[in-house]
């Protein structure tokens, strides 16, 4: 009986165990599971707030805004570049409808739009995954206008699963403001830029690298005589003549290899009718930000009537205002030049011609008249010389001819031939018939002339010159070593007896006021009673003069005539001005000299009045300009003369004490015909008045320039119209 009990309830134990077992085994099993799974969901987790602080992180410094709604336009998400842009907070959006934002929203031309409509879904929208719904919007900030509108672009597109299972919208938003001002900026300075190119009264054109024109203005195809179409892809060199362009070329690789930032020159430029303009052309080169070089800016002005004007007083400057002759001035320079070229003693001779008689006819029929004789005369030694050299007038009636010739000697003789012939003729003056001749001197260049360069062989001309008249007038005779000692040694020591023998005499010109011709002072000129040539005038002798030495001395010779002349003139309000050089000052000897005679006569020191010429050399010493200082200081009147001419004149009345101005004849001269000289003639008298200065104009031949220089301001004048120099004595 119990082992039957035992078998069955053993069977059941076991039983028991084994299902235990099993349980047990399963409950492991099931609790590894979800180990597993908890495991799985704690990484899950952590990579879900990894990536969330990803997203946090990028949203924190990208320029994007992100909003994410649901399809049917609740906030999911936010972030807070989106709701920055937006102008909301952030946080309290999320879980309301797109539509019940404060947000306003404009389009482009200022109407307000539903934000809805702008930052929802919209239809139109592309499946997930494809093209982007793009639109740019004004957002309106709280107390802001919309004329000051945010600029935003708004792009929206489905994201798959965006809300858990469900799809979901994804706007991004990119304020383009400041991008929208920048290309605004840029457009309005391209714009403008393009105005005041196009109306620019000068030349303007955009150059590539090529040097090849990209873009030009009206005025610069005005210039050309072209149009702007026609100028476009044209290389500006080929605008220039063919001489001009190698130093152009020299100046734009100067620019490229960056040796200059920008050239300035002038040239002549090739017009489409054929004719030629003067340019000023101006170029820069344009860079990248870089370095790299990207084009040009270039201006183009139409310099040719300022280098016409500069022509035309550097001309007046270098020539006789009355026959249109080259002066001392140019004749020196072109003889020396002459001297200085190879095989100078075989081409080179000079040729002194004087009038014989000449004095007489100013006497008898008048300066004028005298003009007329010395017009003609020009005119047939101009003929006779038949371009084979220069001709000069040198003063009164003295002329000089440089001949330049394969023969030299034989092309002289054949000139001076030709000027007696010329000569032969009557001159017709107002109907009457003068005869003419004239006494001629040679000299033809051989090495001691050389040697002493243009004042040499001028000398020697003149020697020969003294001996053709000495001879009976009307002749020619040729220089040789005979008349050395009536050369400049000789004529030197001439010079230092005339001083003392009392041959250089002082003639005064009157000077009158414009407004009614009265007489006011005179001018002291000085004159050479030469007991063979007569009387000769200062441009035959005072570079003489000065190479003698004798400058000082003269100049006091004449300080104390003109005193006693002023101590006995009967008027005791009229004033004589004397001509003073660069030479004879500096040493105090003229200044001394002349505040002597003054104090001796009693005179009143602005009686006496100092004209500075030759003003170009006061600059080199200041012992020059104190003397004038000295002068200036104890009442005598400082002028400067031949105002408008020289090297800088206009600096010296800053720096000198200047109380007046001189206006050269050359300008007067060319009034009314020259509109130049008329036009400088006025600008440099407003100029004198606005320092408060006297203002004094010579050369005047005729009432026309009289009443010209009167209404533009110059209140004083001299010349032939008024009288010629005449012996001291005369008041008039």
């Amino acid at each position: 009986m119990s082992a039957v009990t035992s078998g069955p309830v053993g069977a059941v134990s076991t039983l028991i165990a084994v299902v235990a077992i099993v349980a047990l085994i399963a409950v492991l099993v099931l609790l590894g599971t979800q180990r597993a799974q908890v495991r799985r969901a704690s990484e899950a987790l952590a990579l879900s707030r990894e990536l969330r602080n990803r997203y946090d992180a990028l949203q924190a410094v990208t320029t994007e805004g992100v909003l994410v709604q649901s399809l049917s336009g609740r906030v999911l998400d936010i972030s807070d570049r989106a709701a920055q842009i937006l102008g909301i907070d952030g946080p309290a959006s999320v879980g309301r409808a797109v539509g019940d934002l404060p947000v306003s929203v404009v389009n482009e031309m200022g109407l307000a739009m539903n934000p809805a409509a702008v930052l929802g879904r919209r239809s139109g929208i592309a499946p997930a995954g494809r093209a982007i719904d793009s639109e740019l919007v004004g957002v309106v900030l709280p107390g802001m206008d919309a004329a000051h509108a945010r600029m935003v672009q708004v792009s929206s597109q489905l994201v798959p699963a965006g809300d858990g299972d469900a799809d979901a919208v994804l706007t991004t938003l990119v304020d383009v403001t400041g991008r929208r001002e920048t290309e605004a900026a840029l457009t309005r300075s391209e714009m403008q830029f393009r105005v005041a190119m196009e109306n620019a009264p000068i030349g303007m054109a955009l150059v590539d690298l090529e040097w090849r024109i990209v873009e030009a203005n009206a005025a610069f195809a005005e210039l050309l005589g072209t149009s702007v179409g026609a100028l476009r892809g044209y290389r500006m060199e080929d605008l220039s003549t063919p001489e001009g362009r190698p130093a152009e070329r020299l100046e734009v690789d100067r620019l490229l290899g960056g040796g200059q930032h920008r050239f300035s020159m002038e040239k002549r430029y090739q017009r489409a009718d054929g004719h030629e303009v003067w340019v000023a052309l101006d170029a820069a080169l344009v860079r990248t930000p870089t370095g790299a070089p990207d084009h040009f800016v270039v201006q183009v002005r139409d310099s040719t009537e300022s280098r016409l004007q500069a022509e035309m007083l550097t001309h007046r400057a270098m020539h006789d205002p009355l026959t249109g002759l080259a002066n001392r001035t140019l004749l020196q320079e072109v003889l020396q030049s002459a001297l200085e070229q190879p095989g100078a003693e075989a081409r080179v001779a000079v040729l002194a011609c004087d009038l014989d008689g000449f004095k007489e006819i100013n006497d008898r029929y008048g300066h004028a008249a005298g003009d007329e004789v010395l017009v003609h005369v020009a005119g047939v030694l101009r003929a006779a010389t038949a371009r084979r050299g220069t001709v000069a007038r040198l003063g009164g009636d003295e002329f000089v001819v440089v001949v330049q010739d394969v023969d030299g000697p034989r092309a002289v003789f054949e000139v001076a031939a030709a000027i007696h012939a010329g000569l032969h003729e009557p001159v017709r003056v107002a109907r009457r018939r003068l005869v003419v001749a004239a006494s001629v001197g040679i000299a033809v260049a051989d090495p001691d002339s050389i040697d002493g360069g243009a004042p040499g062989l001028l000398a020697a001309a003149d020697a020969a010159l003294y001996r053709a008249k000495s001879a009976g007038r009307g002749r020619t005779e040729v220089y040789d070593g005979s008349m050395a000692m009536g050369s400049a040694s000789d004529l030197h020591r001439e010079l230092a007896a005339a001083l003392a023998t009392d041959q250089l005499v002082v003639h005064y010109q009157p000077i009158v006021d414009l407004s009614d011709a009265r007489v006011v002072g005179y001018e002291a000129l000085v004159r050479w009673e030469h007991p063979r040539r007569g009387l000769l005038l200062p441009g035959a002798f005072l570079s003489l003069v000065q190479e003698a030495g004798l400058s000082v001395a003269l100049g006091q010779l004449v300080a104390r005539r003109v005193v006693e002349f002023v101590a006995t003139m009967p008027d005791r309000t009229r004033w004589v001005s004397v001509n003073v050089s660069a030479d004879q000052l500096g040493d105090g000897e003229f200044a001394t000299t002349l505040l002597a005679e003054i104090s001796r006569h009693r005179l009143s020191a602005g009686r006496i009045v100092v004209e500075l010429t030759e003003s170009s050399l006061v600059a080199s010493g200041t012992r020059i300009r104190h003397e004038l200082t000295q002068l200036s200081a104890a009442g005598v009147p400082i002028l400067l003369d031949d105002f408008g001419t020289g090297v800088s004149p206009l600096s010296y009345l800053r720096d000198l004490p200047v109380a007046g101005v001189k206006l050269d004849m050359s300008f007067t001269s060319g009034i009314p015909e020259d509109p130049t000289a008329g036009k400088v003639a006025r600008a440099l008298g407003a100029l004198a008045r606005e320092l408060a200065m006297v203002t004094i104009a010579e050369g005047i031949e005729q009432e026309e320039q009289a009443e010209f220089l009167q209404r533009n301001g110059w209140r004083y004048g001299q010349g032939w119209l008024y009288g010629s120099a005449q012996p001291g004595g005369i008041t008039r």
